[in-house]
């Protein structure tokens, strides 16, 4: 097998890899999941204390 093809096959693998995380994350069924994860940091309450 060329170098060539091999460099090829994983370009189209990781394009496959890549769309697949895409779709993921703008599935509809995901989406509140990801708002509710998305205010997780505005949630917690401020542990520092001043001086």
């Amino acid at each position: 097998m060329d170098f060539n093809v091999i460099r090829g096959v994983l370009t189209l693998v990781f394009l496959i890899f890549f769309l697949g995380v895409i779709v993921y994350a703008w599935s509809k069924k995901n989406k509140a999941r990801f708002d509710e994860a998305a205010m997780l940091p505005l949630n917690e309450p401020n542990e520092r204390k001043n001086g």
